[in-house]
């Protein structure tokens, strides 16, 4: 028996390893896998279309309306948690190699992944394991908590990081696995200085940190280059073949559960916005185009209500908006507005954003020309600069959201009719932490779980100043 055993565990490792499974993926092989996984996880129908989407007032749920109403699955907030902290950890690794192998143009890339991971699960849930959250290699199994005011400085300090890496002008090739934009390092530096612009104007009522970050960004365009074009938005496109198909399309050739919300829907409408009919499909009943109550208590009459537009669910090549140029011009609109000094007026950044977002929709320059010069007009105030940047985030649930909890627009945004949670006058201002991190992380976890008030609520984003809303 002593022979026996012996025998065994001398050969255990060997014996333990699967030969089939890949011991040391290249690092390119990771970047691709990074991309897809994200877009397919966090871009899907259920962290995308059910919940962050219907939280911001652009999509109703027209049958299964739950997660509408704020009634969620445990599985879907655990498995969230855990899709956003699988995909940073395989970021880590991209981190690890580039830096051994000095492939500094790789490390940029990954340092802007990291940063634009932790700022939607940070805007998810608030307060979240970050500092030590990728420290599993350390020994780091149960990671502490950061509050999000430690966060969002950290995320900016790391993008500024990949400013500096991209400007060192390296010559190492990303390669195939950069299903974004294809080994391009220029859009890739763009991508990154308009997420600093994103984070820092999020943070502007909070903190001095978000105008100087602007200011400093815009001062040196040369140095910190941003968005110029729809020619630099980060989307990725799937290439429409199973089961590489755009997540919304995927869904919607088993399921007919979303339609347009009424706030969008009645927003369009009001502005006579040649979006609409690219946003939207017109009611099978009577052709009007009609959105439905978010969350309503009971399902409506299916064909009385607008379902998503062909551009945004009917081709499985379609398209995930990780960031446009549009939203990027939006931020410089309102930073001007505020009085910051980003060289550009606030109406000239307005109407270059209203016009990106209207030229990505397809739209005429003869229809942008009669809509800024008409019911999309620039009118000097901020609400009208984050109402068009709320109707161009169509597809972005999680922006949308994070847009509407920082600011309050738009304005005719409602509770769901149909919940069962009472007492509260704002749609949700978080998620609900997974139940694993009380069970598994609990000393870490516990305080910041006792902030959170009927799973939704409790203690506002760290950038959300609304004052009277629960």
């Amino acid at each position: 028996m002593t022979l026996f055993l012996s025998g065994c565990t001398a050969d255990f490792g060997e014996i333990n390893t699967d030969p089939d499974r890949a011991k040391d993926a290249p690092a390119n092989n990771v970047l691709a896998f990074v991309l897809t996984y994200h877009s397919d996880t966090f871009y899907d129908s259920w962290n995308n279309l059910n919940e962050p989407s219907t939280y911001g007032g652009q999509i109703a749920k027209i049958q299964y309306i739950d997660e509408a109403r704020y009634n969620f699955r445990p599985g879907v907030v655990e498995n969230k948690w855990y899709y956003g902290y699988r995909t940073l950890q395989n970021i880590q690794e991209i981190k690890i190699k580039a830096e051994a192998d000095g492939a500094t143009n790789l490390l940029a890339v990954a340092k802007v992944l990291e940063a634009y991971i932790f700022q939607a699960m940070t805007d998810t849930w608030r307060d979240i394991p970050y500092s030590d959250a990728l420290g599993m290699k350390d020994g780091i199994l149960l990671p502490s908590y950061d509050k999000q005011e430690e966060i969002y400085p950290a995320l900016l300090n790391t993008l500024e990081e990949a400013n500096s890496l991209f400007n060192q002008g390296s010559s190492d090739v990303v390669g195939d696995g950069d299903l974004l934009f294809h080994g391009d390092m220029t859009k890739w530096q763009k991508f990154c200085n308009s997420l600093r612009l994103r984070m820092a104007m999020r943070i502007s009522d909070v903190s001095p940190l978000g105008q100087s970050t602007v200011e400093t960004i815009m001062a040196n365009p040369a140095a910190n280059p941003i968005m110029e074009s729809n020619d630099d938005n980060a989307f990725y496109v799937y290439p429409g073949s199973s089961p590489y198909e755009d997540p919304w399309y995927e869904d919607s050739t088993g399921r007919d559960d979303h339609g347009m919300s009424d706030v969008l829907i009645d927003a369009l409408l009001d502005l006579n916005d040649p979006r609409l009919p690219v946003y939207a499909h017109p009611a099978e009943s009577d052709n009007q185009y009609r959105g439905f109550t978010i969350g309503a208590a009971e399902q409506p009459n299916l064909s009385t209500i607008s379902r998503i537009g062909a551009r945004f669910r009917d081709d499985p090549s379609g398209f995930i908006p990780y960031m446009r140029y549009a939203e990027t011009m939006f931020h410089v609109a309102e930073a001007a507005q505020k009085g910051y000094s980003v060289g550009v007026d606030a109406e000239t950044a307005y109407n270059a954003a209203v016009t990106g977002s209207l030229l990505e929709n397809g739209i005429a320059q003869a229809d942008i020309t009669a809509y800024l010069t008409g019911d999309g007009a620039y009118d000097g105030t901020l609400e009208t600069i984050y109402l068009q940047e709320w109707i161009s985030l169509f597809k972005q649930g999680m922006e949308a959201w994070s847009l509407y909890r920082r600011t309050g627009v738009p304005t005719t945004h409602y509770v769901a009719p149909g919940t069962t949670y009472t007492g509260h006058n704002s749609p949700p201002f978080r998620y609900p932490y997974p139940n694993n991190e009380s069970s598994l992380n609990g000393t870490n976890a516990s305080p910041f779980i006792g902030e959170v008030v009927d799973d939704f609520w409790g203690k506002q984003m760290w950038w959300d100043t609304r004052t009277g809303v629960n």
